[in-house]
């Protein structure tokens, strides 16, 4: 098959990609004021949010389950569930 030297693995096997990626999210958690990027990220304005509500449930309506879910994921709901 070739040169298995050094492999040359590309997709989701990009073992370098993927070597990368996670170096680049933790560097990132460790530097970047998190809840200030959520919160920036939040909709701003009613018809953004229901444009995002809506492509939340269009993305849903393709899931292996075939059918919506709550998800409630306010910091409260998740210190009860635990």
């Amino acid at each position: 098959m070739g040169n298995t030297d050094k492999p040359d693995v590309q997709g989701e096997g990009d073992y370098e990609a993927s070597r990368r990626y996670r170096k680049e999210v933790q560097d990132y958690m460790e530097k970047a004021d998190v809840d200030k990027a959520a919160h920036a990220a939040a909709p701003q304005s009613p018809d953004e949010q229901r444009e995002m509500d809506e492509a939340e449930r269009a993305g849903r309506s393709h899931s292996k389950a075939g059918e919506e879910r709550e998800m409630n994921l306010k910091s409260e709901s998740k210190k009860t569930q635990q």
